[in-house]
């Protein structure tokens, strides 16, 4: 028996390995964006651990080194949303503008993600740029000499509206106006023994398109801010 060593013939040469590429590692940042991608293209619904991982080409285990779970994700995805209003030092002389101009960039970003104000709508503002915001609209009230109180108040209230129009105008996109035109013939064929006012004004009831709307709103609760300015009594906090 010959002790000659030959090399393998090609038929039985094992297939060349490719070089394994790194992969790069992932981060917080990435899954958040990947969030954001997918409620904007989807919508909230779609938003879980397992699809945000497909997205970004990765099994769900591998998300959690970085965020705890959906619930923590969205909040992140909230505040990540929040990193894009812009938000002023106060100018006491244009306090009312200064209020507006924040909650029309806030009502905005929202419109730009879907439905993603459902979710926002039960949030609390906890993150970084979230209480960016906060800071900054209460500087913009307390500067103009809004009591504490009426300013506290008036927050909750500014986020509660500029949210939960959002959501509706979601709910409501591509739909706006046959609704509007479908309200304004039942309100019309209403019978006017039981709802004439209803009935007589269907017109203007159903007027108007959702950023009216919320111009609209937006002047109902600053003028009323400012109402409080009108009675506030010497020494008051």
């Amino acid at each position: 028996m010959s002790d000659l060593e030959l090399p393998p013939p090609p038929w039985q040469r094992p297939a060349a390995k490719r070089p394994r590429t790194p992969r790069a590692p992932l981060s917080r940042d990435q899954i958040v964006e990947a969030g954001l991608r997918l409620v904007i293209e989807e919508g909230v619904d779609a938003v879980s651990m397992r699809r945000v991982a497909g997205r970004l080409h990765t099994g769900a285990s591998s998300l959690y080194a970085h965020v705890a779970n959906k619930e923590e994700l969205l909040l992140l995805m909230f505040d990540r949303i929040c990193g894009q209003i812009t938000v002023p030092p106060p100018q006491p002389q244009r306090w009312r503008e200064q209020l507006k101009d924040v909650m029309r960039q806030g009502h905005e970003v929202l419109l730009r993600h879907n439905d993603f104000a459902r979710t926002a709508i039960a949030s609390v503002p906890s993150g970084p740029n979230a209480l960016l915001i906060t800071e900054a609209m209460l500087a913009i009230l307390l500067s103009a000499g809004v009591k504490r109180q009426v300013a506290a108040w008036a927050l909750d209230r500014m986020f509660l509206y500029i949210t939960a129009d959002a959501y509706e105008v979601s709910l409501e996109r591509g739909k706006i106006g046959e609704l509007s035109s479908q309200l304004a013939d039942y309100f019309g064929d209403l019978p006017a023994s039981h709802f004439p006012n209803i009935r007589a004004n269907a017109d203007v009831l159903t007027a108007g398109n959702s950023a009216d709307r919320f111009e609209f709103g937006l002047d109902l609760l600053v003028e009323g801010i400012a109402r409080s300015l009108e009675k506030r009594e010497p020494g008051g906090d």
